[in-house]
């Protein structure tokens, strides 16, 4: 099972999950983890080349997924940085996997079904957007 997830860079929120089996490529789930308010779109190489996905689900997002820096044996050192900038960004994404892993143990699965998988999947990350948020809701509370 491969999870996809579309977190909000900001307040490392988690508002879109997808469910799939490990031998879908990434790319073909992009347009379910697209809310269509985006600013901003950061991905990993796996969704280079998507511009019309993003442009039909998202029009008024940029595309800043990291693009391929090796062509022909040569290095493109100056898309090396741009993708070293983006992937910092990318990060507080991977947090949000860091905290459903190692907070909540999801780091593996029974064979149970992709639904049942999946239905597991989208309870932790329902709690690991609590946990996330926990200090910004209790801030919250307490005014």
């Amino acid at each position: 099972m491969k999870a996809h997830i579309g977190v909000d860079s900001k307040t490392k929120v988690i508002h879109a999950i997808v469910a799939t089996a490990a031998n879908v490529h990434d790319a073909t789930v992009l347009s379910d983890l697209l809310h269509g308010d985006e600013t901003r779109v950061w991905g990993d190489s796996a969704y280079q080349g998507q511009t019309d996905v993003l442009r039909q689900h998202a029009p008024k997002a940029r595309d800043l997924t990291n693009r391929r820096t090796r062509y022909k044996g040569v290095v493109n050192e100056i898309e090396r940085a741009r993708n070293r900038i983006k992937s910092q960004v990318r990060s507080r994404v991977e947090h949000v996997f860091g905290v459903i892993k190692g907070v909540f143990q999801f780091t593996k699965v029974r064979y149970r079904g992709l639904e049942k998988n999946a239905h597991r999947l989208f309870v932790t990350c329902a709690l690991a957007n609590l946990y996330l948020a926990r200090r910004r809701l209790l801030r919250r509370s307490r005014a």
